[in-house]
């Protein structure tokens, strides 16, 4: 989440960078900072270096900080945390790279009391960082020999596990030593042999007080059991005190070294899996279509980072969905969900599209901390975390607000791909539309002429004409009525398809009535052909829908009538061919070349072919008739009829009838 403090129209040039902390006067340093990027203009970060991504803080120092970090947020501040073993470097460094112009610092009163101890941050960083400008606020009220002797004390406290693995550890060493004695190994061997047991101790406990008890340990069982006087803490050669401070010496860097070494593959280890779920969830969602299964991979993610219950609430047009809960232990995940005593605070974020409930400010007593999933003020979710007793590391926090921010954009991008397959099917149906109207306005010109022309002469002439030729025109005029009648039908059906609106009237229905039905609607020149049904010698039962199917029949016998010379033979024929019903409409006319074949069932395609009858075709016959079949489930084809001709087939899935007599 980031906001910019900014004039209209300025860039800024200046950047501050505040440091955050646990301090009880971190807040006012934050505060300070925030007041210098606003007269300045500048970018405004907030930096947190920890030792370790789980800080290893005392209760009310993790919850002292989440409050300044999420204070810094809410001020305007983009919040950064970084993982170093030096603070001041860390600082600087990142500075440096940063663009950074100001550096906002507390600095307590604690003052060096030894020439030895080494400088405070503060100064360090005034010596690594000479070219930034470094505002120094004082810190008057942190007391960091008491914070530092409680971390001390914190972290050197063993385990009585780690005091029984020392223990074993300095008895094996002494065994080991005992049997180099006794095969005539140097007092040398024996020193390393102890050495050995400190760095074991090291690697094998999780505090550094027992490496020390080691090294001490095993200085004072050397001199005990190995140096004359045996089993007496003197010794007669003064030359042993030196041994025994270089084999402490060595046993406590060795020590140091160890845990330091450990501690670094640890962190090394958590950063390479907080990585790898941050790259997960960006190659996941990348292959994700829905916002459902977007939302899934972000509660999956979140629950490998945080290892906590997740609740998903959906967002649609600024409406609160049915919440969806995700258990860290892997069970009900997805099931729905929706906890109405916490109403209240879903709907505040979703308002507000800010963070609240546990660890906030705001409606502090929830037992889920809710974010807003957000990109550009669009909100497409809310996200429950059940936070518990254990509050979010700052580098979790982090990690967090970035699989958000991967989430946010897939929804951002998958609505942006819904609105250009919208946007596009708007224009096709806008081509389409125009397409229709520029095509008809001839082919309904036409026909309508023939018709006013052959009424008025009707009218004006009809005593001075014979039979014969009122027969003509009465036959004229239907045959251009029923054109127009196949015309708007076929208009009609097109646009539904087009819009979506097509709605089946299934039903089991017999082939033989369709066709029968069909043959008594085809086009009144069928006179001029021969046209032969084959029938099956089955009953052949479809699932259709009645109307639709007839009509394709229709619309590819009449194909056939148009294209297809006077005389040409025209079969229909129908069965069962495995699970699937087919119809073939065959004919001997001239046919179809590839190309033709090719383009067949694209609207208003009408080829080079010229129609039999004169009158023009707006090419809408095939490709109705594809929509029609492809809408049951079914497939349609064109094959070439031998020696010439053409074969259309479309197949329909087969249905059982059972009978009982």
């Amino acid at each position: 989440m980031t906001y910019e403090t900014r004039t209209e129209g300025t860039i800024p040039t200046e950047h501050v960078l505040v440091c955050l902390s646990p301090s009880p006067t971190n807040r006012k340093i934050i505060d300070e900072a925030s007041k210098l990027a606003k007269a300045f203009h500048a970018n405004f970060t907030a930096l947190y270096v920890s030792k370790t991504q789980e800080d290893n803080l005392p209760d009310e120092d993790s919850v002292r900080l989440q409050n300044n970090i999420r204070h810094a947020e809410d001020i305007g501040a983009t919040i950064t945390t970084v993982i170093a073993e030096s603070i001041p470097f860390a600082i600087a460094e990142f500075a440096r790279v940063s663009g950074v112009t100001k550096i906002v610092i507390g600095r307590s009163n604690t003052k060096r009391y030894h020439f030895w101890e080494r400088q405070t941050v503060t100064e360090q960083l005034i010596s690594i960082a000479p070219g930034i400008d470094i505002y120094i606020i004082p810190d008057s009220k942190t007391n960091s020999k008491i914070e530092q002797s409680s971390r001390f004390a914190e972290h050197i406290a063993p385990t009585g596990k780690d005091f029984l693995i020392t223990t074993a550890l300095l008895v094996g060493m002494t065994l080991v030593g005992i049997c180099f004695r006794k095969l005539g190994f140097t007092e040398s061997n024996i020193i390393t042999v102890y050495i050995f047991g400190a760095l074991l101790s090291a690697i094998l406990t999780r505090s550094h007080f027992c490496s020390l008890i080691s090294s001490f340990c095993s200085v004072l069982l050397f001199n005990f059991f190995f140096t004359e006087p045996r089993l007496t803490f003197h010794v007669f050669e003064p030359g042993y005190f030196v041994t025994f401070v270089i084999m402490l010496v060595a046993a406590l860097l060795t020590g140091s070294l160890a845990y330091r070494l450990k501690d670094v593959a640890r962190e090394s280890a958590q950063s390479a899996f907080h990585t790898k779920v941050l790259f997960d969830t960006n190659q996941l969602l990348q292959k994700r279509r829905t916002a459902d299964d977007i939302l899934n991979v972000m509660a999956n993610q979140v629950i490998l980072l945080l290892d906590k219950d997740v609740i998903i609430y959906p967002v649609e047009n600024n409406e609160l969905g049915e919440g969806y809960i995700y258990l860290s232990d892997g069970d009900g995940n997805g099931t729905p969900f929706r906890n109405h005593d916490e109403d209240e605070v879903i709907k505040w974020v979703l308002a507000n599209k800010k963070r609240a409930g546990a660890t906030t400010k705001v409606f502090n007593s929830a037992k889920c901390l809710y974010l807003a999933i957000r990109i550009n003020g669009t909100v497409y979710g809310i996200m429950g975390i059940r936070v518990g007793k254990k509050v979010l590391s700052s580098f979790e926090y982090s990690i967090l607000l970035s699989i958000l921010g991967e989430c946010s954009l897939a929804l951002e991008n998958l609505n942006n791909e819904k609105a250009k397959e919208e946007a596009a099917l708007m224009a096709q149906n806008e081509k389409l539309r125009a397409n229709i109207l520029r095509t008809i306005s001839h082919d309904l010109r036409t026909p309508l002429t023939s018709i006013s022309g052959n009424a008025s002469n009707l009218c004006s002439h009809y005593k001075y004409l014979d039979d014969e030729t009122r027969e003509q025109i009465f036959s004229d005029i239907y045959d251009d009525s029923e054109w127009l009648i196949q015309l708007v039908e076929n208009l009609l059906s097109v646009t539904r398809i087009e819009n979506g609106e097509m709605q089946l009237n299934k039903s089991l229905e017999v082939l033989d009535d369709i066709v029968d039905e069909a043959i008594k609607h085809i086009d009144r020149n069928r006179v001029d052909h021969e046209i032969e049904i084959s029938r099956a010698e089955e009953l052949v039962v479809a699932e259709m829908d009645a109307k639709l199917i007839t009509q394709v029949i229709i619309n590819l016998v009449n194909n056939a009538i148009k294209y297809t010379q006077k005389g040409s033979e025209i079969d229909i024929s129908y069965g069962v061919k495995d699970d699937l019903v087919y119809v073939n409409v065959i004919d001997n006319g001239p046919g179809m070349d590839d190309n033709m074949k090719e383009h067949a069932y694209d609207m208003f395609y009408t080829g080079h072919n010229t129609v039999a009858d004169g009158k023009r075709s707006m090419g809408l016959g095939l490709a109705l008739c594809r929509s029609i079949v492809e809408a049951h489930g079914g497939t349609i084809e064109i094959r070439d009829n031998y020696p010439s001709g053409c074969i259309i087939t479309f197949y329909l899935k087969k249905k059982d009838v059972c009978i009982n007599e």
